[in-house]
């Protein structure tokens, strides 16, 4: 089994995860604007109670994204810098997966709508089908307004669970939508403990991501274009 250190910086909260041996040390804390201060001594602490060091892991994984622009620049660019030093792989994670594996986790949720408020009047959104810890994607990731998240139709009667901070803005999404939920969490955000569980499937599956391959999913991309 790999060592796998994930990192996340991609809303107001900042997240660390080590896996080693089937086992998950992690910290978490809200802390807007504080990602940078915060991030690094994270690492130092999860690597010293698992008693690991940097030259011990198997790869690096970040959220990915969609989320914070600058949140996902620090990420990436912090678990990037630390894979290149220690010339092993680099896998980025989805934050709308970790978001839908957290509700699969807690609620043994089935299908699972995750969303984040994406600001602008928008949110991030996609949909999954989840069994022993896998998702199947079922709606691809998408940045639109509330008003026009719709579900997948095949699965209109099933039972789905909503998670997120996408759905905060629940009161502007179709009816259809709202009626479709048997259950809604707005308040869990992506954290890095349930990324490196879908790194070790990635990494099972094969997955050795080079460092340089590093990018953030924005969504947004002629946003991000004009900020950089």
């Amino acid at each position: 089994m790999p060592t796998l250190l994930a990192l996340d910086a991609s809303t107001s909260a900042c997240s660390c995860a080590l896996w080693r041996d089937g086992h998950v040390i992690s910290r978490y804390r809200d802390a807007p604007r504080q990602h940078t201060h915060l991030l690094m001594p994270m690492v130092d602490d999860v690597l010293a109670e698992a008693c690991v060091a940097l030259a011990d892991l198997d790869a690096l994984v970040y959220g990915r994204g969609p989320g914070s622009f600058t949140g996902l620049r620090i990420a990436a660019g912090t678990a990037q810098g630390l894979a290149f030093a220690l010339e092993c792989p680099l896998i980025g994670v989805s934050t709308l997966e970790a978001l839908a594996l957290s509700a699969h986790r807690r609620l043994h949720a089935r299908y699972v709508v995750a969303a984040m408020d994406a600001r602008m009047d928008e949110v991030y959104a996609a949909a999954y089908r989840c069994h022993d810890g896998v998702l199947e994607p079922l709606m691809a990731e998408a940045v639109l307004a509330p008003e026009r998240l719709r579900l997948p139709a095949a699965f209109h009667d099933v039972d789905w669970v909503g998670i997120g901070s996408g759905w905060n803005l629940r009161e502007r999404m179709p009816v259809e939508v709202q009626s479709a939920l048997g259950q809604c969490l707005s308040e869990p955000q992506p954290a890095a403990e349930d990324m490196v569980h879908l790194a070790v499937q990635a990494w099972k599956s094969g997955e050795r991501p080079s460092p340089d391959a590093a990018v953030p999913v924005y969504l947004r991309n002629e946003i991000a274009w004009q900020r950089g």
